[in-house]
């Protein structure tokens, strides 16, 4: 089964230079726990809720002049919406990551894969099974 048939085919990026407080809205408003980050059309990273409480809140950071670049999470993993789901979910294992974005043979952003979606919508429990071990383990 290729990813395509389980993602949530809605995304949404951020630009780099937007506030930390319009990132959390963004999260708030569409239930997500991240966001890619979007400079030069190209992503660079996500940031995460725990992004947000870690490198803001738990450093006193002004939510409101900390841009999105301070404090992301550099770099992106992402997956191919033709790729299979046995090896999104060996990608999602290994990097210990609960969604990756997806994306289509251009690299445009196309949808989100989340941990959920495997387990909701993939019959074979032992693929979900498989990225929350890899998500959980030290």
């Amino acid at each position: 089964m290729k990813i395509k048939n389980v993602m949530s085919p809605r995304a949404s990026v951020i630009h780099f230079d937007k506030t930390v407080v319009e990132a959390a809205m963004m999260m708030e408003a569409q239930d997500v726990g991240s966001i890619p980050v979007e400079k030069n059309d190209k992503m660079i990273g996500m940031i995460t809720d725990r992004d947000i409480c870690i490198r803001v809140v738990a450093q006193r950071r002004d939510p409101n002049i900390t841009t999105v670049e301070e404090v992301m999470s550099e770099g992106i993993e992402y997956c191919f919406e033709e790729d299979e789901i046995n090896s999104v979910a060996t990608k999602m294992a290994r990097n210990q990551v609960r969604r990756l974005p997806v994306v289509n043979a251009n690299k445009r952003l196309v949808g989100m894969v989340s941990l959920g979606d495997i387990a909701t919508k993939v019959k074979d429990p032992s693929i979900s099974h498989q990225v929350l071990s890899g998500v959980s383990h030290h």
